[in-house]
């Protein structure tokens, strides 16, 4: 008997023209992942019946719950598709490289198509109508660049075979953490140890009663931006601002050379006043849990500018 393997399970990603329908075969793209615990789950509630003797009746199912986590890479080309799922279509220009800016505060989002495909078995169960409700960045010194999303869909069709065996496939190309700077002001922000960034649509389940235990949709709710960035007390810059509530700018950013980079823009964070812990004879930190806002100039709270070869992400 085959025996599913983490290395040769594939991922197989399609944005759907209908919410909760599936594209044809043809319109995915197989894409790289480091780990998933995106899956449904369907419960069993205990039945409340008496009169029928101690032994309790039969359990009945309850609804279906489509949601989880992905971590996938934080690559050239790729983490396009999982920033169009979380912001909508980009703005794209240029000639050759193109830059694609994702921009928050859209009205609507795009829903996927996911299959997470293990042939051994086989089983490639597909989960449609999946909407993209967070995305969190970890900036450090080492190691390689990863993204956590968070995923609610709607539900799952099981299948014994893939729903697109020619899938299209991008050139990975990764980003690592060595590659990743923070400005502020369009300055290096000096002495960062740590930093991290996390972007949520905040979706809101619609849940109406119907026949097949599915929410009828996912649609988004407010967007909010948090964060926080770890410094070596060295100055008094972010804790001058900290105390007198003046919003900063930040720039998060990974970058090969010019032409392929991806650049996290919060154009209006604001600094809690933290405390400074002396706890032995070694440097002094300062940790600040920042929240974004809305720039009432620029009429956004984010942008995330990706630059590379791909010409489109419609």
């Amino acid at each position: 008997m085959a025996r599913a393997y983490g290395w040769n399970v594939r991922l197989l990603l399609g944005f759907e023209t209908t919410y909760g329908e599936a594209p044809l075969a043809g319109s995915f793209m197989k894409v790289p992942f480091i780990s998933s615990t995106l899956d449904s789950e369907q419960g069993l509630l205990e039945t409340s019946v008496l009169g029928l003797g101690r032994d309790p009746t039969a359990p009945f199912q309850d609804v279906i719950n489509v949601e989880g986590d992905l971590v996938v890479p934080v690559d050239l080309r790729n983490i396009g598709y999982w920033l169009k799922g979380a912001f909508g279509l980009p703005v794209t220009v240029g000639a050759g490289p193109y830059t694609h800016d994702f921009e928050s505060g859209g009205i609507s989002l795009p829903s996927l198509s996911l299959e997470l495909g293990m042939p051994e078995v086989p089983d490639f169960p597909l989960f449609a109508g999946v909407r993209v409700n967070s995305m969190a960045f970890n900036f450090q010194r080492s190691g390689e660049a990863q993204v956590t999303l968070g995923l609610i869909g709607q539900g799952e069709i099981a299948a014994a075979a893939t729903r697109d065996g020619t899938p299209g496939e991008a050139i990975y190309t990764r980003f690592s953490q060595f590659q990743g700077s923070i400005k502020q002001g369009g300055a290096d922000l000096g002495d960062v140890t740590t930093a991290s960034i996390t972007y949520s649509n905040n979706l809101e389940k619609v849940e109406t009663i119907r026949d097949d235990g599915m929410v009828a949709a996912i649609e988004p709710g407010m967007s909010s931006l948090s964060g926080s960035i770890t410094v070596r007390y060295s100055d008094t810059t972010l804790m001058d601002a900290a105390r007198a509530g003046t919003p900063i700018d930040l720039e998060l950013s990974y970058t090969i050379d010019a032409n392929q980079k991806l650049q996290i823009i919060a154009h209006e964070v604001y600094l809690p006043k933290p405390k400074r812990s002396v706890s032995g004879p070694g440097g002094i930190e300062a940790t600040y849990d920042f929240q974004g806002a809305k720039d009432d100039v620029l009429g956004k709270m984010l942008t995330i500018t990706l630059t590379n070869d791909m010409t489109d992400y419609a």
